[in-house]
């Protein structure tokens, strides 16, 4: 199979901004550069759901990260790779957004895991990206992306890696969900799962399709 392509990061003015000078968590106000608003399609049948925007780095014209641009899923690492795996299945149009819309530092500046009181202060902000969009599948990065959707319907996550690419219906919300490993972490991953890269791309590509979405692997 080919490489995934190269993404095109997002336009500056393409966030969907839903509460521009949100303040529900007073630590992540104190340390935020911007507020990480989802991105893409308002009409996208394929929503990515991240955990939170990282530090992000200024240097970095193209890739500063959500933290820097003010856009989900914008750093060099995780945002590229997530959109080049989606772009690799066709899926150059979908929307990209985080459970967590604001940086949370731990004590050295690096970034940590919400809390679970943050994620429940911006889980309304996720369901109206869901509502808003309304796409036909959400595809949650890492078990805390995935635990934040699930709660969306008071429904918490037993385990995480046997239920990647494993859709899940939520009734409430309108959508299938896709887990999927965190793009920071796949590689470590995908051989517990008995996967490749490819292999995993060609399992996504099936589990999208299964639920009405069409997408193809490109081969050279």
């Amino acid at each position: 199979m080919s490489p995934d392509p190269s993404p095109t990061p997002p336009a500056a003015d393409d966030a969907l901004v839903l509460e521009s000078d949100c303040r529900r968590c007073p630590a992540l106000v104190d340390a935020r550069d911007r507020i990480a608003w989802g991105n893409g399609p308002r009409d996208a049948a394929v929503m990515v759901v991240g955990e939170a925007p990282a530090a992000g780095d200024p240097d970095d014209p193209d890739w500063p990260g959500g933290n820097r641009s003010g856009l989900a899923y914008t750093s060099r690492h995780s945002g590229r790779r997530i959109r080049s795996l989606l772009g690799g299945l066709g899926l150059d149009d979908a929307f990209y957004t985080n459970a967590v819309k604001c940086f949370p530092p731990d004590s050295e500046g690096s970034n940590r895991e919400p809390t679970p009181t943050e994620r429940a202060n911006c889980r309304s902000h996720l369901r109206a990206e869901v509502e808003t969009v309304d796409p036909t599948v959400v595809l949650p990065t890492g078990k805390h992306a995935t635990a934040s959707l699930l709660a969306c319907e008071e429904r918490t996550l037993d385990g995480f890696l046997e239920h990647v690419l494993d859709p899940v219906e939520l009734p409430s919300l309108g959508v299938t969900a896709i887990p999927l490993l965190h793009p920071s972490y796949a590689d470590v991953w995908r051989s517990r799962l008995r996967h490749d890269r490819d292999s995993y791309r060609a399992a996504l590509a099936a589990a999208l399709r299964s639920c009405g979405v069409e997408a193809a692997t490109r081969r050279e």
